[in-house]
């Protein structure tokens, strides 16, 4: 149980936990988070997205939202103000394309108006299903400026991306933090950069703390704003060694059976 009084922010990851498998969000959710909001909450949605890509999706939601997109890189307000924006420099992402990756991982790298790869990748595509554009497929050898917001990595095989890790960890720690958001998808970021951190930045302009707040989420990119918050419900399709390292967390419903939603309506709201 949880002290309705004290809860006064709500954050969600959304793949895998406010959307379904299907890459949409109900219309209970919908529901469900439009009471929030006329309830006063607070409301915080944060993903690894591209900001253009999640922008159409909590439009959806049909209440103000503000948005943490590319694993904390972005924060825009509830009006799409970017509020915040950190990029990493082209010589540290050059650093690690220059590795020698394996021609069957699908190289991802967000720019901010669009998203640069260095192939169609169908099964990533197919978690666009709102984007307007295509991504721009790109030779990284050739181009001279790979600035960007976050460089991602993504293959059938988790023991291959495991491989490529640990080879780019060998010489980069100091400059970039990482994190799997699926287990088909190995994600790079500034070492500065974390969902956590662009929450608390959220909390501080609304003057709040984050013993206010409840958060959810599935993924690894998620651990550090579920270790953050007040309280932090796992989602019941998060990978069984997320809900082991946070065993001390409540596993709730699946995204395919609205988990937030209905915890929301029933320890916040009392639908």
């Amino acid at each position: 149980m949880i002290l309705k009084e004290k809860i006064k922010v709500v954050i969600s990851d959304l793949d895998g936990t406010l959307l379904n498998s299907d890459h949409k969000i109900s219309q209970y959710t919908k529901t469900v988070f439009q009471e929030l909001h006329n309830q006063n909450y607070l409301i915080i949605v944060a993903t690894g997205r591209h900001h253009l890509d999640a922008m159409p999706l909590v439009e959806g939601l049909g209440c103000p939202v503000y948005l943490v997109t590319s694993n904390g890189a972005r924060i825009h307000s509830p009006e799409k103000e970017l509020l915040f924006s950190f990029d990493i420099k082209s010589d540290d992402i050059k650093s690690i394309l220059n590795l020698d990756i394996d021609p069957e991982i699908t190289t991802v790298l967000f720019k901010e108006n669009v998203w640069q790869t260095n192939k169609i990748n169908e099964k990533l595509n197919s978690f666009q299903a709102e984007l307007n554009y295509m991504p721009e497929i790109v030779d990284f050898d050739t181009l001279d400026d790979v600035s960007g917001i976050k460089l991602f990595f993504t293959h059938e095989k988790h023991s291959k991306l495991i491989e490529l890790r640990d080879r780019i960890l060998e010489n980069h720690t100091e400059l970039f933090s990482h994190a799997f958001s699926l287990p088909f998808c190995l994600e790079f970021m500034d070492k500065s950069v974390d969902k956590s951190v662009a929450i608390a930045k959220i909390l501080e302009k609304e003057n709040f703390v984050f013993e206010q707040t409840i958060s959810f989420g599935d993924g690894y990119n998620d651990e550090n704003m579920l270790k953050s918050s007040g309280k932090a419900l796992v989602m019941g399709n998060a990978p069984e060694s997320l809900k082991n390292k946070l065993s001390h967390l409540e596993v709730i419903l699946t995204n395919d059976n609205e988990g937030v939603a209905k915890y929301i309506a029933q320890e916040l709201l009392n639908n």
